[in-house]
């Protein structure tokens, strides 16, 4: 009989600090003990492991078979030394044989009963995070900062740690050990073996979408109870976000429900990531209508709808194309992402040219763009033919080239001999109304100029004071 001092206690302690249970490790125990014991005295023996629940005590059984001559000292024994132990024993019988000296396994054979141990633990730990945490996928948890492993955060939540990948904290805050931090709980894993985050079953996130649109469910009651939906959301993350609203019931308003009295609400979320300025825009079926409201306060002189390939041609007053584009592209961007569409943003003066027979052919010569073709046209370059005979020297300016290549556009020019008729545009379009898709390659665009002004409708800047365009 092998005693094991205060067991019963340290079982009693380890399934509720760990919330594992009980018979499982038990069984975790009595399968280690097996273990060293195969390792001490041999593998083909067999063993039976017990626990003894009154006295706290694991007893440990050899089986061996009863034979007239032993050849196997490990699986069978003699008549005369079975009745030893037992005086009414008989040929061909199992008889079973306590270890009385089990305690002394030796250096090895206790390491592997310790590693089995810990590895039926961790199983067993893993499955019971599992189960507590898998239905809290898709919420928001609260944790506490532990540690930084090569720019992952480890969050405590209580009973365990979670992962906070360096690729899914906002860029413009940093944390500190022992700081509180909410975020989205995006994955929970049973097994965490196979994934790129070894020790962490559960995997979290502060850029997702489902990030702002858990925090605006929190802050805004009519979300909660159904009445406001949020119908779409898309981010840059620490820097600008949109979200797309509506409401089921007509004297309900959907932005103001989100952005609440003097901004309150909205100036919530604000803070929580950390200044990231918040459009909230009227959602709408129509995606004309939708651009339009995606791209305020910009405004909108004509939407071109293309229906088949998703796309919007959205044209914009000279002086509102700065404003509409947003910083780096940043405004039509997001909008673009919110829509599902996508979206080019044009100027009514280069949308004019676009109407113009020879606008269309001097962007028909080879490496005339829309924004050379602009600055042809200013100069007074209104034809191939003119581009052809125009100063090597000025084209160089203009275009940027170097002579060898304008010279060559030159050459081009030459051969072209009538402007290309004027494209129709897709079927759809909008007069007054403005919608907009947004492009992700507006950053080297000359139009891609700095937005200093306020966000869409409900936009609200940290210390804004709440306001509402």
């Amino acid at each position: 009989m092998v005693g094991i001092e205060n067991l019963k206690r340290i079982l009693d302690q380890i399934c509720r600090d760990k919330g594992i249970d009980r018979a499982l490790l038990i069984d975790a125990i009595e399968e280690a003990v097996r273990s060293a014991v195969r390792k001490k005295y041999g593998s083909r023996r067999e063993i039976e492991v017990q626990f003894n629940e009154e006295q706290g005590e694991v007893e440990v059984f050899q089986y061996r078979t009863v034979v007239d001559e032993v050849f196997d000292e490990e699986t069978e024994i003699s008549l005369e030394d079975a009745r030893r132990l037992d005086p009414e024993a008989e040929l061909d019988d199992d008889l079973g044989e306590k270890f009385d000296n089990i305690a002394d396994l030796g250096r090895i054979a206790a390491q592997s009963a310790k590693q089995v141990i810990i590895h039926r633990m961790r199983e067993a730990e893993r499955d019971v995070i599992y189960e507590m945490y898998r239905d809290r996928e898709g919420t928001i948890v609260n944790g506490i900062v532990q540690r930084f492993e090569r720019g992952d955060m480890v969050i405590n939540l209580g009973r365990t740690d979670a992962i906070l990948p360096r690729d899914e904290q906002i860029p413009k805050r940093s944390y500190k050990q022992g700081d509180r931090i909410r975020a989205y709980l995006q994955e929970v894993r049973r097994d965490s073996r196979d994934s790129k985050f070894r020790d962490s079953q559960l995997i979290l996130s502060r850029t997702c979408n489902d990030f702002l649109i858990k925090l605006f469910e929190m802050e805004v009651p009519e979300i909660a109870e159904g009445i406001v939906k949020i119908m779409g959301a898309s981010r840059e993350p620490g820097f600008r976000a949109k979200i797309a609203v509506s409401s089921i019931e007509s004297d309900v308003d959907p932005v103001g429900a989100c952005v609440g009295l003097k901004g309150s609400r909205v100036q919530n979320v604000v803070q929580e990531l950390q200044g990231e300025r918040i459009d909230i825009v009227p959602w709408s079926p129509d995606p004309a209508k939708y651009a339009y409201n995606a791209l305020a306060p910009a405004e909108v002189s004509m939407v071109i709808v293309d229906d088949d390939r998703k796309a919007l041609l959205v044209i914009v007053p000279d002086d509102q194309l700065s404003l509409a584009i947003g910083r780096q592209g940043q405004n039509v961007r997001l909008a673009s992402r919110l829509l599902g569409w996508k979206i080019d943003v044009k100027s009514e003066q280069r949308y004019n040219n676009l109407e113009n027979k020879e606008y269309l052919g001097l962007t028909a010569v080879e490496g005339v763009d829309e924004s050379l073709a602009d600055r042809l046209f200013a100069v007074g370059v209104t034809t191939p033919a003119l581009l052809a005979a125009m100063d090597v020297e000025q084209l160089m300016t203009l275009a940027r080239f170097d002579q060898e290549k304008a010279q060559v556009m030159q050459q081009v020019a030459a051969k072209i001999k009538a402007p290309s008729a004027v494209a129709e545009h897709p079927v759809g379009s909008l007069q007054n109304e403005s919608k907009s898709s947004v492009v992700d390659d507006y950053d080297n665009t000359p139009e891609a100029v700095d937005d200093n002004a306020s966000g869409a409708i409900g936009s609200i800047e940290e210390n804004a004071g709440g306001k509402q365009d």
